[in-house]
């Protein structure tokens, strides 16, 4: 079957689309999916042909998407937070992976019969984890806190580290192929170190300065930061053939760690970027995937994974892991997740593109053995890790808690109504006398800003699935449920205003920021604050078939507000306006009671 050139594109997009949200349904990486697309309409159906669709334009466009992969990449590397990781994830991302290189390089060479120069360079590209695959692995794992922050902390770090090695690695390949003596190749390769180097220092700084005293406009920074981005990457590799990558990686890194230089908005905007390139990239590469060539080396590709899995990823956690204070159980559950992802894949593709230019007999066989390593570790782990962490007892419970940012009165009666029927109740404030409260009275907390830097590495989300914000202060609140919301989902961010007055003034931040109205459009936290203190209680009431909602409503003759629901399976329903649910008998409903004698004088509007 044809396609035009537009049709083509357009069912690269479509395929895109249909991957990522299949991802984020059956929270697993997107790359398994964008991987699997390729194969189908490349290789297997034969409809995408990316050589005959961009003809001489493939390798450009791949060598220009995977500079803006690694950059956004290196751009998540601060070196204070690598100086303030613990021992254990300094050690993986040093260590462990210099171990993994050095087996994934030996097991390389004897199963697939790669020369060693060129097996040291395909263990360096499959080396790196990376968040991309970590993270929707550790949504559906659930492993304990210490167990999800060594696995974050090192898919972080070691992205860009990795990342610099297997460029380093090639570079070296390079050199080395095209001179037979140590000093012309050592020279070689320093000549690549050098210049991308000094290309990355001196565009990483140059841009810093220009940020740093706002001589670029706000709506101009990512686009120049994109724009300069491709021109180092061009610079340094004209100068010297292979600097590129290193010069991007090395501008990232720099821009990162310089002092009194705000870059969120741009490492947003190329995380976005990314999302878009890996999407369309990755059908593409998939799609040019040689069946003959995979099929060729079958037995040794299973081998070198099982090298990979069983045996490179163990023994480079044992080893980072000696003298910590990790269980054995944790250390089994780290050992056994290590999944392959975007930066692999996609230096793997480059690297093979430019193997088939210098006409490396191998060539054909990288992108293959890269994506079944990718594949395997990602399908087999991710498949199995939920049962190994329920097996070795590391796995937390659902995320049915909530996140309580405020601890006023409303949020610690709230809280210690959760907390007695069961469910996860975290409050988190910058007061510590609302704090000292709080823990009188048995709650968990947090004491602090929740979105300041302690926060990111300390506030404990395991268990976490909602976050109400209830501090008292709107603008406050608003910047919460932004800040919380790529962490927790749109639909997961409740709010409870101050005043319903306060919603409707010109000063207010707009709605589309803000959660959705705890328990009802005119319920406030001035309004529950003074019921509880004029003597009102928040109730468990489980329900039967003799004693439903409707008999529940009419025995508290509207002097009830309903808070939450928690079904048969123990998951937390809340109430708004326009409840998605009905509690039904075996479920138990939470609300706040009036005092029976206060209630004939009861005027508020309440919600049953």
């Amino acid at each position: 079957m044809s396609f035009s050139v537009l049709g083509l594109l357009a069912g690269i997009s479509l395929l895109a689309i249909i991957a990522q949200l299949a991802a984020w349904r059956l929270r697993l990486p997107a790359i398994l999916f964008l991987l699997l697309a390729g194969i189908v309409v490349g290789p297997v159906l034969g409809w995408l042909s990316p050589d005959a669709l961009f003809g001489d334009l493939l390798f450009p466009l791949v060598s220009l998407a995977v500079a803006v992969i690694l950059f956004e990449g290196s751009m998540t590397l601060r070196f204070s937070e690598l100086q303030e990781m613990g021992k254990t994830v300094r050690n993986l991302v040093t260590i462990g992976a210099l171990v993994t290189w050095l087996i994934t390089s030996i097991a390389t060479h004897y199963f697939i019969g790669f020369d060693l120069k060129l097996a040291f360079l395909f263990g360096a590209v499959v080396v790196v984890t990376g968040p991309t695959v970590i993270v929707p692995m550790l949504r559906t794992v659930r492993p304990n806190g210490r167990i999800s922050n060594v696995l974050r902390w090192e898919g972080i770090i070691i992205d860009p580290l990795g990342a610099l090695l297997a460029v380093l690695a090639f570079d070296f390949y390079i050199a080395a192929a095209g001179e037979s003596a140590f000093t012309s190749i050592a020279l070689a390769f320093g000549e690549i170190v050098v210049v991308g180097t000094v290309a990355g220092l001196l565009a990483g700084f140059g841009l810093g300065q220009l940020l740093k005293h706002y001589l670029i406009p706000e709506y101009l920074r990512s686009v120049v930061t994109l724009l300069l981005v491709f021109v180092v990457f061009v610079i340094a590799d004209e100068l010297v053939h292979e600097s590129g990558l290193l010069a991007v990686t090395i501008f990232g890194i720099t821009l990162a760690n310089l002092p009194d230089v705000e870059i969120e908005d741009i490492l947003d905007f190329k995380e976005t970027l990314s999302i878009l390139l890996i999407s369309g990239l990755f059908i593409l590469l998939a799609a040019r995937i040689d069946p003959a060539a995979f099929m060729s080396v079958g037995l040794g590709a299973l081998l070198l994974l099982g090298a990979v899995m069983l045996v490179a990823r163990p023994v480079s956690v044992m080893l980072s892991t000696l003298g910590s204070s990790l269980t054995v159980q944790e250390r089994l559950l780290i050992a056994w997740i290590g999944p392959r992802g975007i930066v692999c894949a996609a230096v793997a593709a480059l690297f093979a593109l430019r193997l088939e230019v210098l006409a490396v007999p191998e060539a054909n066989l990288f992108v293959p053995l890269a994506f079944f390593i990718i594949l395997g570790t990602v399908v087999i782990q991710g498949l199995s890790a939920k049962q190994v962490a329920h097996w070795l007892g590391v796995r937390d419970p659902a995320p049915s808690g909530v996140l309580i940012t405020g601890g006023g009165i409303v949020a610690r009666r709230i809280a210690k109504a959760l907390q007695t029927a069961e469910i996860k109740a975290v409050i988190a404030d910058s007061d510590y006398e609302n704090i000292r409260l709080a823990r009188m009275e048995g709650l968990e907390t947090y004491y602090g800003n929740p979105m300041s830097e302690h926060g990111d590495r300390h506030l404990e989300l395991a268990g976490l699935g909602r976050l109400l914000t209830m501090s008292g202060r709107m603008n406050l609140d608003a910047v919460l449920a932004m800040n919380f919301r790529p962490i927790f989902g749109a639909q997961n961010i409740y709010e409870l205003p101050i005043n319903v007055d306060g919603l409707k003034t010109k000063h207010q931040v707009a709605s589309r920021f803000r959660g959705k109205h705890l328990f009802g459009e005119q319920v406030t936290y001035n309004l529950l604050a003074g019921r509880l203190n004029s003597g009102a209680e928040i109730r468990s009431t489980l329900l039967t078939a003799e004693y439903g909602l409707e008999a529940y409503a009419a025995s508290y003759a509207g002097r009830h507000l309903l808070l939450f629901a928690i079904d048969p399976d123990g998951r937390l329903q809340i109430y708004t306006e326009v409840p998605s649910f009905t509690a039904e008998p075996g479920w138990r409903v939470i609300s706040l009671v009036e005092p029976e004698l206060e209630a004939e004088s009861e005027t508020e509007a309440t919600v049953g």
